[in-house]
């Protein structure tokens, strides 16, 4: 989850199991995806990072694999297998390796509640142009139907910090124009602006609500996404000064990842 997804995403081999879970739950503690999640989220298919990245909806093993944010899958059973195979290997080959990883790996399918067998509904509504009109696609589509997958989404949206979700969809719509490097520096910018509380203490009312004090009744600022301008948007995403600065990646030193 979060961090950890940014480190592991990266990586050319990326194995799931039964008992892996992905998830980018940031908007609800009124935070943004970070460490690189605007990069790999935005180019997963179609409008799916968008969804994952406003909602913080979870992804299985299985999906994770159907998405393409892990290379393999394999049942955790067989994990230490797999570490003792790799461990024989005396090679930079990645082929090897992938044939090596090929042996453990099992074909599987998202089940039938797996919100990647509602992507047509997520391209329909993800694919809108601002927050408020992605909410007021997914309860359009909901009305009149006992859909639990529209109203958790919908409960998800409207329980999150309305500035995170405004920060966070400016983040992956300019993310799918970028590579890693351009989409870890804008993220710090956000993180540092974020810490700063100059626009809004969100972050720090999330980790009280839902971390710490743990009543989830956070009181976000501003209160509703109407509220939310776009200068202050656009300030998350602005240089850096006083004693902040920006990050600066040691890309002569090893090979870009794009």
């Amino acid at each position: 989850m979060g961090g950890g997804a940014g480190i592991s995403v990266p990586g050319m081999f990326r194995v799931a199991t039964d008992k892996t879970v992905f998830a980018t739950p940031e908007t609800q503690i009124g935070f943004h995806p970070d460490a690189g999640a605007s990069y790999f989220l935005s180019h997963l298919p179609g409008h799916l990072g968008e969804y994952l990245a406003l909602t913080g909806a979870h992804l299985n093993g299985a999906e994770m694999l159907v998405a393409g944010l892990a290379t393999h899958f394999s049942v955790s059973a067989r994990i230490g297998w797999i570490e003792e195979r790799l461990g024989t290997l005396i090679t930079d080959d990645p082929s090897v390796v992938e044939t090596a990883l090929d042996e453990y790996s099992d074909i599987v399918y998202p089940d039938t509640e797996s919100a990647l067998r509602r992507m047509d509904a997520i391209d329909r509504c993800f694919s809108e142009e601002t927050v408020e009109e992605i909410l007021c696609a997914l309860e359009t589509e909901a009305a009149g139907q006992n859909d639990e997958w529209y109203t958790n989404t919908i409960g998800k949206l409207k329980g999150a910090s309305p500035l995170s979700l405004k920060v966070t969809l400016k983040s992956i719509r300019e993310g799918r124009f970028q590579n890693l490097n351009q989409c870890l520096v804008r993220e710090y910018r956000t993180t540092c602006h974020a810490l700063s509380s100059k626009i809004s203490g969100d972050f720090f009312e999330g980790v009280r609500s839902r971390l710490i004090d743990k009543d989830f009744s956070p009181k976000w600022d501003p209160p509703c996404l109407e509220q939310v301008s776009r200068e202050a948007v656009n300030h998350y995403f602005s240089p850096l000064v006083e004693d902040w600065q920006d990050l600066e990646l040691p890309v002569k030193q090893r090979e870009a990842y794009v």
